[in-house]
């Protein structure tokens, strides 16, 4: 008897996930849609001898796909992604339009395809630049058969269906400073291969309103201090708050960078040591003003039993975000750091650009008082 041993049972998520993994492993993928096949390549990957190679193999036909937030930045007004021709594969030239601040549109664009769309969507749930240059492979052509193939429509429909497709891997007691009675709860899934980590902190009546904090992971600030934010002062601050007053879940999500990864944040903070604000800064690596979902937090606070909330934020997304997920959220508080010459830019700018409830004077005032 033949016995066939399954690897998933879904067998499109896989190949997306295996995918994400070529693409950041700076290999081609092979995207199969409707509307045919086409090789997608990440351009921060690209070298001389790959641009040989996909010049050679395109035969002139490559396209660089660009975001409309990075077309902005070349000088169009668009809020759908492009494509500009690649009669030849020229490294230096796809740097341009791609990533550099003197770059301007040299060519036509055309609007993205389906395909192109789905490479962008690739190289964001790949934490890569969100700029692609796409190969179209005509009917029956060869290609090195080790290269991975993914449908599109998985590519498409991943962020989505996998989202609310959470599960408890672990936990344990983890004693905190100024907090000894936490407790850590590991989830898997949400944002596809990252995990994610609820902290207890004490011992909250989950019957009554739960104090809860969505915080973004920052590497920078909450462990190493950085005076560009003020995120380590908010992660310390809610677990001091929520140890003093009755407990409280603080979720630890991986989202560095709003959602674009710890590459693409340290990208961004060159451009702001040149001039750029956070948001802008974003704009010339592609990327919109936020790219973070908190729709799956809202799966993790279900899971352990918390229904009504009072939040710990400044984001109006946030409170948003879990109103619309089914949670009640009773009440919104906020959670200010300490003003630093290196942040008060950046508190600004989430203010007038992003909404977010910063009292920025009221901050200074407090400081200068201390």
């Amino acid at each position: 008897m033949r016995l066939t041993l399954s690897l998933s049972d879904n067998p499109a998520a896989t190949a997306v996930e295996r995918a994400i993994m070529e693409f950041r492993s700076a290999r081609p993928v092979v995207i199969d849609g409707a509307q045919g096949s086409a090789l997608a390549v990440g351009v921060e990957n690209l070298d001389e001898a790959m641009s040989v190679e996909i010049g050679a193999m395109a035969g002139g036909h490559a396209h660089l796909v660009l975001p409309a937030a990075r077309l902005r930045r070349l000088g169009l007004e668009r809020d759908t992604p492009g494509r500009v021709a690649l009669p030849v594969v020229d490294r230096s030239r796809v740097e341009l339009l791609a990533l550099r601040t003197d770059g301007r549109i040299d060519a036509p664009v055309r609007p993205a395809d389906p395909r192109d769309e789905e490479a962008l969507e690739l190289a964001r749930l790949s934490l890569m630049l969100p700029a692609v240059i796409v190969v179209p492979l005509a009917p029956g052509v060869e290609i090195d058969p080790s290269l991975l193939r993914v449908s599109g429509e998985a590519v498409r429909g991943y962020r989505r269906a996998n989202a609310l497709d959470l599960k408890i891997v672990s936990r344990a007691p983890v004693p905190l400073e100024g907090a000894p009675t936490s407790e850590f709860v590991v989830f898997r899934g949400g944002e596809g291969l990252r995990d994610q980590v609820a902290i207890i902190v004490g011992k909250p009546d989950l019957s009554k309103p739960v104090t809860v904090r969505l915080h973004s992971a920052c590497l920078t600030g909450d462990l190493f201090g950085s005076l560009k934010c003020d995120c380590g002062d908010q992660l310390r601050e809610t677990v001091r708050f929520m140890a003093h007053n009755e407990g409280g879940v603080l979720l630890y999500l991986d989202q560095e960078g709003r959602g674009n990864g710890i590459a693409n944040k340290i990208r961004a903070y060159k451009l702001q040591s040149q001039g750029y604000d956070t948001y802008d800064a974003d704009e010339v690596l592609g990327f919109e003003a936020d790219q973070r979902r908190f729709d799956f937090a809202a799966v993790m606070l279900k899971e352990l039993g918390v229904g009504k909330v009072r939040l710990m934020t400044n984001n109006p997304e946030k409170i948003a975000a879990l109103s619309q997920a089914g949670l009640d959220v009773i009440s919104d508080h906020r959670v200010l750091g300490r003003p630093t010459a290196e942040n008060v830019s950046y508190l600004a700018a989430k203010r007038d650009r992003a909404g977010h409830y910063i009292d920025l004077e009221g901050m200074l005032a407090c400081s200068n008082k201390d």
